[in-house]
């Protein structure tokens, strides 16, 4: 709904402006539109005002070699010829549609800050719906293992098969969202992400719900792949600081809450396991509604495209066009880069460190939806549901980092001031390392320690549960700066790094909740989190070790960038 007004709002705009005379068509004042109300879009009549009143020297207007420029040249701003570039060499009455001005109010960058912070929820909760699917299942293992007639190892493969239908459709989603646009690809995975997850529920068999539950995780997993295209798309990098977190401890907060949704589904008159899935489709059902109704359409070079298109109908000439639609690259070949490329990072030294550190991170958090019923269920002699209410302290230590957004964000913005006094435009990379360095790498194994050795029936409950919220926000913290790195380190191939991460981290977590009920058996709580503990402290040093001798690596890659 949201993109069809911006669509239809872009050609009322170019309309009015060929009803303008010449005047009219390059008078402005300089500065951005006015914010619009929260969640809506731009009235066309501001719309209308704001394209209007772009500076002069801002405005892009047709180019011709041949002839003067006409009074539908000087109507239409954003356009531009593209001279002697190699666009030119190819199709010299090619005519590039660009933005008004810098404040174009059709440009995502330019949209009020409460609008950008609510799209910017609405991605988070689609996070969030798919991060609660991949959980909830861990709470109900002991109905849905006896309703199949397989061992509860074996039915903690819906969890990890979710996560590797993550891992695997982590790859496909870039370039759909850059052929279709984020807003497209968005409703069309979660459609179809609903649709599995009722499969799930509905699953006659074993192998049914596998096959089912592995379909739910290829499509749910667009948020994990678009959600940084989309945060990039309405926030520079310094509003990052405080955009990225947005998205962060609300996205995080589906695969840490599942189980406090699912804690007491199957148990006494709460229906069936099955409802476990069945409030997994009601609530994606809310939030592609959501996204339907309120989100926009972020991503540029098709809103681009849309102007272009416009201009096309208004004037009858297929001169004018986007450069999504000269640039040559397409579809099938942005899909062939986004399955290859990321394959490539496995020589990028930032790449495998971050990935590998993530991967830890991620086997502990999948781990502890077994674990949490020996940590706490099995020592404390409380029940299962209530073992898995618990999980909320760890969604605590997540809030808990938001606290740091404020602090960070008025250090970025000095060395922002800093880096543009010395003729620079961005922050180096290593900056984004803060949060992990604020604690945030030492308190992962800290909490698994703390939790492990104080996790007797002679000591207070609340000492493994604090711990549990130390560790959340070592969690959070660490997922941050890892994200944010890789984005600012490697700009245009952020996209294959991030996709690589995700594949390796989701496929090594899968594969290791089938593992998590043995570890703890087998080894007991004390042995398994001393352990992983130990293994997450060997990671410790690696934020620090980056963010002294990053630059350096990073000149010795092939692919990131090394401006000072």
């Amino acid at each position: 709904m949201q993109s069809y007004i911006q669509y239809r709002n872009i050609g009322h705009v170019l309309r009015q402006q060929l009803g303008t005379d010449r005047e009219k068509a390059i008078r402005c004042t300089d500065g951005p539109p006015s914010a619009s109300p929260a969640g809506s879009l731009v009235a066309a009549s501001q719309a209308e005002e704001a394209v209007a009143s772009c500076p002069v020297d801002r405005v892009m207007t047709t180019k011709r070699h041949s002839s003067e420029l006409s009074t539908m040249d000087y109507a239409f701003k954003g356009v531009q010829d593209p001279d002697d570039s190699a666009l030119a060499g190819n199709k010299p009455e090619v005519f590039i549609v660009g933005w008004d001005c810098e404040g174009d109010p059709a440009n995502p960058h330019n949209f009020s800050t409460a609008r950008r912070v609510i799209a910017t929820l609405i991605v988070a909760a689609i996070a969030f719906v798919v991060g609660m699917a991949s959980s909830i299942d861990s709470t109900v293992l002991t109905q849905a293992s006896a309703d199949f007639g397989v061992s509860e190892v074996a039915e903690s493969l819906a969890t990890g098969i979710y996560l590797i239908g993550y891992s695997v459709g982590a790859l496909f989603a870039g370039p759909f969202s850059e052929t279709l646009g984020r807003n497209m690809v968005y409703i069309a995975t979660l459609a179809l992400f609903s649709i599995f997850i009722m499969g799930s529920a509905l699953a006659p068999n074993f192998a049914a719900q596998l096959v089912f539950r592995f379909l739910a995780g290829f499509f749910g997993s667009t948020p994990l792949v678009c959600a940084g295209g989309s945060i990039a798309d309405m926030w520079d990098p310094l509003e990052k600081t405080y955009g990225f977190p947005i998205f962060a401890v609300a996205g995080f907060g589906g695969p840490v809450l599942g189980p406090v949704v699912g804690s007491y589904i199957g148990v006494g008159h709460i229906g069936t396991w099955r409802w476990t899935e069945w409030i997994s489709l009601i609530t994606a059902g809310l939030v592609l509604t959501l996204v339907i109704l309120f989100q926009p359409e972020t991503y540029a070079p098709l809103i681009l495209k849309w102007k272009a298109r416009h201009l096309r109908q208004i004037t009858c000439d297929a001169r004018y066009k986007a450069e999504l639609e000269v640039s040559h690259t397409s579809f099938w070949s942005r899909m062939r880069t986004a399955l290859s490329r990321p394959f490539t990072m496995l020589l990028e030294p930032i790449i495998i460190l971050m990935a590998l550190y993530l991967t830890v991170l991620y086997i502990v958090l999948f781990t502890f939806l077994d674990g949490y019923t020996f940590i706490f269920a099995d020592v404390y002699s409380i029940s299962p549901g209530l073992a898995n209410v618990i999980f909320v302290a760890m969604f605590v230590g997540i809030i808990l980092a938001s606290f740091l957004v404020l602090p960070l964000y008025r250090l970025t913005k000095k060395e922002m001031a800093k880096a543009m006094t010395t003729g620079g435009s961005h922050i180096e990379p290593e900056k984004r390392l803060w949060f992990a360095m604020l604690g945030g790498s030492l308190s992962i194994p800290i909490s698994l320690f703390w939790m492990g050795w104080t996790d007797f029936a002679s000591i207070s409950i609340w000492s493994p549960i604090i711990a549990s919220a130390m560790f959340g926000y070592g969690v959070i913290c660490v997922f941050l700066s890892a994200y944010m790195y890789i984005i600012d380190s490697y700009e245009v191939y952020a996209a294959s790094a991030l996709a690589f991460v995700t594949l390796l981290r989701y496929a090594c977590a899968g594969a290791m909740t089938v593992v998590g009920i043995p570890f703890y058996k087998n080894l007991g709580t004390h042995k398994t989190l001393t352990i992983l503990a130990c293994i997450s402290a060997v990671l410790v040093p690696s934020p620090y070790v980056l963010y002294k001798w990053g630059y350096l690596i990073r000149q010795h890659s092939r692919h990131a960038i090394t401006r000072k």
